[in-house]
């Protein structure tokens, strides 16, 4: 019985990778590469836009502080619904994978199954049905469609680590982990909550699309590109700092 439930469990999460793990040391490459290479796709796009003959509607739509204030806004939303996706996800993924709620297992299946069907704009655009246009749905609907992903690969991992005590070192790990993939899920899923009224990157995006303004459009895909970018870069450092030492490196350290 208690093979079934596991099997049920792992079923309701099948696309998480198990937990591998990683090497300890932080190369000057980690710290080096993806920054160089941010710095010069944005170096290059500002020389770019600089020597530019921008009409009337780019330059409105890129003047005044408008790109940097989608672009904190898009920040803004990428954090806090990523912090609310973290605080959903992983004390629910710590529980499934308790004996006393692996019965549950089978509805989380069929719930999972129907999650992943539904588009992110799909989910957005019932939130506004329901709480009308704004920040709020926006928030709420980034926040939900992370907290799938975040979930599973919190399963995926306690599974891959049983029956290992799980301890305060390995919720951090969890919270990291999970961390990584909710942040670069977040940036992406972010820019459609300019269709909601959110605001954020997605509105230089949509701006470029309906005033068919190429400028304003690559801005804005590039600002969103080097985003993601950096958080996962940035997450990924955070993830092998924090992460403890192993007994084998640890023993390779002191030679």
């Amino acid at each position: 019985m208690s093979e079934t439930r596991d099997e049920s469990v792992a079923a309701a999460f099948p696309a998480a990778p198990a937990a591998r793990l990683l090497p300890y040391r932080v190369t000057w490459q980690m710290l080096v590469v993806v920054p160089g290479v941010l710095v010069a796709l944005l170096l290059a796009t500002w020389l770019s836009y600089t020597h530019a003959d921008l009409d009337s509607v780019s330059r409105s739509a890129l003047g005044g502080g408008n790109v940097w204030l989608r672009f904190s806004r898009h920040v803004q939303l990428t954090v806090i619904s990523t912090v609310f996706a973290l605080a959903v996800a992983v004390p629910l993924g710590i529980l499934l994978t308790r004996p006393g709620a692996r019965r549950a297992a089978p509805l989380l299946t069929a719930c999972a199954n129907v999650w992943r069907a539904t588009p992110a704009i799909g989910l957005l655009a019932l939130l506004v049905i329901w709480l009308g246009v704004g920040e709020w749905a926006a928030l709420i609907g980034i926040t939900l469609y992370a907290v799938l992903p975040v979930l599973s690969g919190t399963v995926a991992r306690l599974k891959a680590d049983e029956p290992t005590p799980l301890g305060a070192v390995a919720v951090v790990q969890l919270v990291l982990a999970g961390a990584r993939t909710a942040l670069v899920l977040n940036v992406g899923t972010a820019t459609l909550a300019a269709f909601v009224g959110g605001g954020g990157l997605g509105d230089l995006i949509a701006t470029g699309i309906t005033e068919q303004r190429m400028p304003v459009l690559l801005l804005g895909c590039v600002l969103t590109v080097a985003l993601a970018l950096f958080v996962d870069w940035l997450a990924s450092i955070a993830e092998l700092l924090l992460r403890p030492r192993e007994p084998e490196a640890e023993a390779e350290a002191g030679r």
